[in-house]
């Protein structure tokens, strides 16, 4: 594809959230019947009652896809980002964060309906997070708030899997997928989490059989897709049905599929997790981005690893520090 006519290196859709984060103990999970390491839809009621309990938190603007975005950008590619708000004082601060993040936000806030969404990211002493969402306007992102012009011209497409559990954005994300494939555009997509494969495995499938070009999942995810016992196996079955498959396995590295070639890349050390909290969302900004320079895939993944190893060091998905200066610092590109 010809970069010159272009007009984003990638374009992500997904959930606008505002994450609530705060790093609690194996109890609070207990008292509020949480499971560990997932993420589960809310109703406003419950998103009240777990803030209420909360300790003192830190209010950041995230979303799967967003923290993408601001990674990639952070790296140094171009994007836009398709994610809806609410006028509200979140949603402010939601596209206040984000185009400080270098990212375009391509979707007016709504002046009515529910209120910007939030994410209650609860953070336990060993690194763990477990997200309690409420989507509120997310969920309210309709096909005609898409730039059918913005996606066609723009290189890759990233969709975040937690936006499929809202079937307005579902037909969304789907409006969005065959605008970028009519345009002889790449799609990649995030499985997001377990819960999520399980709730939609029959339509991924047949997202993976189609539009999808790219994708990135963890080994958990993988392996519920597949129905596969083991991830050789699992990388055996998803061989050939995508150009790529990214599976992350935390402090093991990555391993990347394509029909043909496997690639197992290490994870760079880090002296102590913080937050894994974007871990998952960093490592496909790194490699897109690798993909947006035309680099082969073990440098996009050797860019995806050190990007997910620097946000897992602080609290928080998104980029604190430049990671352009990052990689060209460590990988000398």
């Amino acid at each position: 594809m010809n970069n010159l006519d272009s007009s984003y290196d990638v374009v992500g859709i997904g959930n606008a959230i505002v994450d609530v984060i705060s790093h609690e103990n194996e109890e609070f999970l207990l008292r509020h019947d949480l499971v560990k390491n997932s993420m589960s839809l809310v109703d406003e009621q419950t998103a009240l009652a777990i803030y209420n309990d909360m300790r003192p938190a830190i209010q950041t603007s995230g979303g799967s896809a967003a923290n993408t975005m601001a990674g990639i950008a952070s790296l140094g590619a171009s994007t836009g980002y398709i994610g809806k708000v609410r006028n509200d004082q979140l949603g402010e601060l939601f596209v206040h964060d984000i185009e400080a993040a270098g990212v375009d936000h391509l979707v007016a806030p709504a002046s009515t309906g529910l209120p910007t969404a939030r994410s209650m990211v609860l953070v336990t002493p060993d690194g763990a997070r477990t997200m309690n969402t409420f989507l509120g306007a997310s969920s309210t992102l309709y096909t005609e708030d898409i730039d059918t012009e913005k996606v066609a011209t723009s290189n890759f497409l990233y969709c975040e899997g937690y936006i499929w559990d809202i079937e307005t954005t579902k037909n969304t994300i789907r409006l969005a997928m065959s605008i970028a494939k009519e345009a002889n555009r790449k799609v990649s997509f995030t499985l997001s989490d377990t819960f999520c494969v399980e709730r939609h495995h029959k339509e991924w499938l047949e997202l993976v059989a189609g539009p999808i070009d790219v994708l990135f999942g963890n080994e958990a995810e993988y392996l519920t897709l597949s129905g596969c016992n083991s991830i050789e196996d699992a990388v055996k079955w998803v061989s050939g049905q995508v150009e790529i498959a990214c599976i992350t396995e935390a402090h093991n590295g990555s391993t990347v599929v394509t029909e043909g070639q496997t690639i197992d890349i290490e994870a760079y050390p880090v002296e102590k997790v913080v937050d894994s909290t974007g871990a998952g969302d960093l490592y496909a900004a790194g490699f897109l981005y690798g993909l947006t320079k035309q680099y082969d895939f073990e440098t996009c993944g050797r860019i995806g690893s050190l990007a997910a190893a620097e946000v897992i060091t602080q609290t928080g998905a998104r980029p604190q520090s430049s990671l352009a200066e990052i990689v060209s610092t460590t990988l000398d590109l």
